[in-house]
């Protein structure tokens, strides 16, 4: 029974990062047009959301290695799933996909509001990490355990940057309601989505992989 059970929970725990892994790099590609046009002298901010989109790229090649060696496809998750999917919906009113980076970049107050949400999305990120690597089933997993600590490693460069923008450019820090948005969507997604997910035995795999449709899978 706990055979199963880790099998399962491991599978949807990759599966759903696999996801958000994907999201957070194609997503940042849009952050990376804002960054640049609205502060084209800040070449240090710029490299920074460089090397975070990089490392999200990274991530999702090393979850997408851990499936193949199991042979198996992610489970099909969707934006269902996806903490910045959420955080992005509720703060622009609309979802990622339909986001206009050139009202963003027009927009002092629009492009601080991204650049909070990116902050408190990956601070989340980094203290779930911290949980999962305390986990009895992820220590049973060295390949998984191996993933983890790499992202633990790289967490604090992808927020810290949004962070000292703000501070330097005399803009405020998160605010008690998106702490609060914050919180909200992570309980929703620990206690409602992912158990969901967990409990539908009928749930399909993946036909493709989630960057099967970029230039040569290298984007």
């Amino acid at each position: 029974m706990f055979t199963a059970f880790s099998r399962r929970y491991v599978d949807v725990l990759a599966s759903i990062y696999i996801y958000n892994e994907h999201r957070g790099y194609t997503s940042l590609d849009r952050v990376l047009d804002a960054v640049r046009a609205r502060c084209p002298g800040d070449m240090a901010f710029i490299a920074a959301v460089e090397k975070h989109r990089a490392d999200e790229r990274k991530h999702y090649l090393m979850f997408k290695r851990y499936f193949e060696a199991r042979h198996l496809m992610p489970l099909a998750v969707d934006r269902t799933c996806g903490h910045i999917d959420h955080f992005i919906e509720i703060m622009f009113g609309r979802p990622i996909d339909a986001l206009d980076t050139g009202a963003i970049v027009a927009s002092d107050k629009l492009f601080e509001t991204l650049c909070r949400v990116i902050m408190l999305t990956e601070q989340r990120g980094m203290k779930q990490v911290e949980i999962l690597l305390r986990s009895a089933i992820v220590r049973r997993e060295p390949m998984l355990r191996q993933i983890f600590r790499v992202i633990r490693r790289d967490e604090p460069s992808h927020w810290m940057p949004y962070r000292d923008w703000l501070a330097r450019s005399g803009r405020r820090q998160p605010g008690w309601r998106e702490r609060l948005v914050d919180l909200r969507i992570h309980r929703e997604l620990m206690l409602l989505r992912l158990p969901a997910v967990f409990l539908n035995w009928r749930m399909p795999r993946r036909l493709a992989w989630p960057d099967a449709g970029e230039a040569s899978g290298l984007s």
